[in-house]
């Protein structure tokens, strides 16, 4: 009886509340109560999105579920037919009368960046996961893909938070020259054993960062050496000549991003740090300087919700404030100067520089095309080992609405201009191209490959094989935080994040995107990656409507 009246009371309360207090809402002060029917509905609109509804922003719900079953290690093959068909205008493999077997294809993936500097870089996949920042990413979320591109054999590119502790998770076999160590007593390791024993490992490190790291506002830029038993973290005060000369094997083959902020390469005040960009490098392969990306032409923006003391002390900059990036990198007033700011960063780290840009139209890569060519015939290296060409779509997380879908070229199209302009200039092959934007599947790979790119980023995919369910909640901003603590900085929400499980999705992945890719070589007679070109592949307009010729039907869809 009493939890009777109790509930009326309650629901009389917030009827007088809805109707004759709150001046916030206008739909609650007509329909009290039963108004907010719609924020709840509003609320779970995009998180149940794709429970309910066919897929439209990828090509089809056929291969998001590829991509999951990828990272579990599952048999991706479908049965009868598949539930999206893909829509038209769409490419084509052109296949061989005369398949391979599986090993007669080769399992050279490999591609050199840089071939002409001190340290080139290698590659051991023509695959590598995309730039995604620590501190959009949460630190486990991070380990996470740094272990799986480690344990599987991948480039990753660490995004414009820069080098963290967190990329160097795999790095047991350090100098502590060059490390700050933090070395537990044995009073605290005792209790670390108990824990272990009665919970697990994780609850056990856990204990220890609680015991020895709760005063520290960026205690989290701290890792724990299960090997050496102690925290550790890069000691950037520590002198040059205390890094390492070569880049550690314990490590994923990281490549390095600098952005407009300069992050992890800067002083307070935002001036570039070469002293603390040659420290950096002792632990990357290469620079990708990002110019532009397909969905922020804008600088980087981290809401001020993911800017904890650590992130502030990752890139010297105060924390719990927004993080916006200004719009133009500040050596890049004009095309010359960006290449000599790369040519800097090569004579400083002996390593492949390039760039990342978007593009819109032939002029975009017309100038950098152009100014490239200069520089190769007056006997000048400094320009970009490799240019980055990412979609108009592209760029996960967060950005501005009217920027994602006005602004740069489909992937495709925008490899054609770059593609024609470097052969215009005699260049193709010479420097390097990365693509990036909406690769989830084998099949994308190699149609980006004919189109005529050397090495595919991916992010959105690998943050699928890392347990993003795609609840669009990553920004931070108005209370939204990403469900599974794999995109936000909240402590209880990371604290349940499986690192171990999820980097091995992310080397699923990985792996089955190789295998996929070699089972269509075998179909198209190709043996080696390298081989794979324009003459492999068609474009359908329509089903009567199909062109053998991929530059003439590209030159026709941009009217050029």
């Amino acid at each position: 009886m009493y939890y009777i009246l109790g509930f009326i009371v309650v629901i009389i309360a917030w009827f007088v509340y809805d109707k004759y207090v709150q001046r916030k809402h206008q739909l609650l002060a007509n329909y009290p109560i039963i108004g907010r029917m719609r924020y709840l509905f509003e609320a779970l609109r995009e998180p149940l999105r794709q429970y309910f509804a066919d897929e439209e922003y990828y090509d089809s719900r056929d291969k998001l579920d590829w991509v999951y079953n990828a990272s579990k290690g599952s048999a991706n093959y479908s049965s009868f037919a598949p539930s999206q068909p893909l829509v038209f205008p769409k490419y084509m493999i052109k296949h061989s009368n005369i398949v391979l077997n599986n090993d007669e294809v080769e399992n050279d993936f490999s591609v050199i960046f840089g071939e002409n500097r001190a340290k080139p870089f290698i590659t051991k996949s023509v695959i590598g996961r995309s730039a995604m920042s620590d501190g959009s990413i949460s630190p486990e979320g991070t380990r996470a893909f740094v272990i799986g591109a480690y344990t599987g054999g991948f480039p990753i590119n660490t995004g414009e938070g820069g080098l963290t502790s967190n990329f160097l998770v795999t790095h047991s076999n350090y100098n502590k020259e060059y490390m700050e160590i933090l070395k537990p007593n044995w009073f605290y390791l005792a209790i670390r054993v108990i824990v272990k024993f009665f919970f697990n490992e994780n609850m056990s490190i856990k204990f220890l960062r609680f015991a020895m790291l709760r005063n520290n506002k960026a205690g989290d830029s701290f890792l724990y050496s299960i090997a050496n038993q102690e925290f550790y973290r890069p000691n950037w005060n520590a002198k040059l000549e205390d890094f390492p000369k070569e880049v550690p094997s314990d490590l994923a083959d990281i490549i390095f991003q600098i952005s407009s902020g300069m992050y992890s390469v800067r002083d307070y005040e935002g001036n570039f740090d070469e002293d603390r960009y040659q420290k950096v490098m002792s632990f990357c392969k290469m620079t990708e300087i990002k110019i532009a990306q397909g969905a922020k032409q804008t600088g980087g923006k981290l809401a001020a919700e993911k800017v904890t003391d650590t992130i502030a002390y990752y890139r010297n900059i105060p924390a719990h404030q927004n993080a916006f990036s200004p719009n133009r990198f500040p050596f890049a007033n004009t095309t010359k100067e960006l290449f000599d700011f790369i040519g800097r960063l090569q004579k400083l780290s002996n390593k492949p520089v390039g760039i990342k840009i978007v593009i819109s139209n032939k002029d975009n890569i017309e100038d950098i095309a152009k100014e490239i060519k200069a520089r190769i015939d007056s006997n000048n290296s400094a320009y970009p080992d490799f240019i980055s060409i990412d979609s108009g779509s592209g760029g996960s997380a967060t950005a501005p609405l009217e920027t994602m879908q006005r602004i740069g070229l489909d992937l495709r199209p925008a490899l054609h201009l770059v593609t024609k302009a470097l052969k215009k200039y005699d260049l193709f092959g010479k420097v390097k191209i990365i693509a990036s934007g909406k690769h989830l599947t084998p099949d994308d790979i190699i149609v980006t490959k004919a189109t005529g790119a050397d090495f595919v980023q991916i992010a959105r995919a690998f943050m699928m094989s890392a347990g993003c369910i795609r609840a669009r909640h990553c920004s931070g901003i108005n209370g939204r935080k990403c469900p599974m603590g794999l995109a936000t900085q909240d402590k209880s929400l990371r604290a349940s994040y499986f690192t171990s499980k999820h980097a091995v999705g992310v080397k699923n992945y990985h792996q089955q995107l190789i295998d996929g890719v070699k089972s269509i070589m075998c179909v198209m007679g190709i043996k080696n990656f390298k081989d794979i070109n324009k003459e492999h592949i068609m474009y359908a307009q329509s089903p009567s409507e199909i062109y053998d010729d991929i530059d003439k039907a590209l030159d026709l869809q941009l009217k050029m």
